[in-house]
């Protein structure tokens, strides 16, 4: 069992690392999720993800706060909302329906991220 959830944990580290650079795939879950699995089957991977230069103290700051850096706000709200007009006023053009959904998706995401904390200096 401890290694399917470490092999379950590396997916969901791997969904999170790309879901840094496509807008649409969530990072945060899928990087709490990870330490979720790999606490619970190895603690060295735990140890490892906790001790990342990166997304160590992100997901230190996320489990222990639910807060989230400004910068990550302003970051993630921009590259997503770029992302998103794009896709609705170039590939989607003329798909009502389609554009009408990938704006729902962009509103809902930005109301999370907005509720959630920021996370203070």
């Amino acid at each position: 069992m401890n290694r399917l959830l470490a092999a379950l944990g590396a997916v969901s580290l791997g969904l999170g690392v790309v879901g840094i650079f496509v807008p649409l795939l969530p990072t945060t879950p899928f990087l709490l999720l990870t330490a979720a699995l790999w606490m619970r089957s190895s603690p060295r991977l735990y140890a490892w993800l906790l001790a990342h230069r990166r997304l160590g103290p992100y997901i230190r700051s996320f489990r222990e706060n639910r807060a989230i850096p400004l910068r990550a706000k302003v970051l993630t709200l921009s590259v997503m909302w770029a992302s998103m007009l794009w896709c609705v006023c170039v590939p989607l053009e003329g798909v009502l329906w389609a554009q009408i959904a990938l704006l729902t998706v962009a509103v809902g995401v930005t109301v999370h991220i907005l509720s959630l904390a920021t996370l203070g200096k």
